[in-house]
């Protein structure tokens, strides 16, 4: 059993913002294998094989600063290990179109993987970083998060959600170091 879970916030006025890059990935991967979404362990839950694995797709509704309560029930309540969870971030120090997996380190400022941390007491957890970029000098870190992606950017974020989805599959099948290899750069 794996775990993909996407950060960002619930509700339609964050929809396509930067901070939830992770919804995104995971609408896409769930819109590519036909999966519905149901309300299950203070997320929004959707469940398939792929790729020979059964996978839960989690998308937290707790608010991203809540974000470890919801991972935290799905992945008690199944039993599954935290080398079998995947989260995926964004990340202001990456920019637009740079993709970065982990398998562990520090939160780095991202309160919802502080979260997962404390929930789950462990800095080790698969990270795919989506890059977001920094924000303009004059732009507060948290508005920029909250803001949509603009329109010259959609080209970028349709590219890196491609890769990311790749990515994905790759880790469900165990091969993290060859997506590493294929699509950091």
């Amino acid at each position: 059993m794996k775990v993909i879970v996407g950060l960002g916030n619930p509700g339609s006025q964050y929809e396509e913002t930067r901070h939830n890059i992770g919804f995104l990935l995971v609408d896409l991967l769930a819109e590519v294998h036909k999966l519905q979404f149901r309300a299950k362990f203070q997320g929004l839950l959707a469940e398939a094989n792929i790729e020979g694995e059964r996978l839960f797709l989690l998308k937290p509704q707790t608010f991203m600063n809540l974000s470890g309560r919801s991972v935290s029930e799905l992945i008690h309540f199944y039993k599954i290990a935290q080398e079998d969870v995947l989260i995926v971030q964004d990340d202001m120090d990456l920019p637009l179109g740079k993709i970065r997996l982990r398998d562990q380190g520090s939160a780095g400022g991202h309160n919802g993987i502080k979260s997962i941390q404390a929930e789950l007491g462990s800095e080790k957890l698969w990270r795919l970083k989506l890059g977001i970029g920094r924000p303009p000098k004059e732009w507060d870190p948290a508005r920029y998060v909250l803001a949509p992606f603009v329109e010259d950017e959609y080209a970028l974020l349709d590219d890196v959600l491609g890769r990311a989805e790749k990515v994905s599959y790759l880790w469900i099948n165990g091969e993290p170091e060859r997506a590493m290899n294929l699509y950091h750069r």
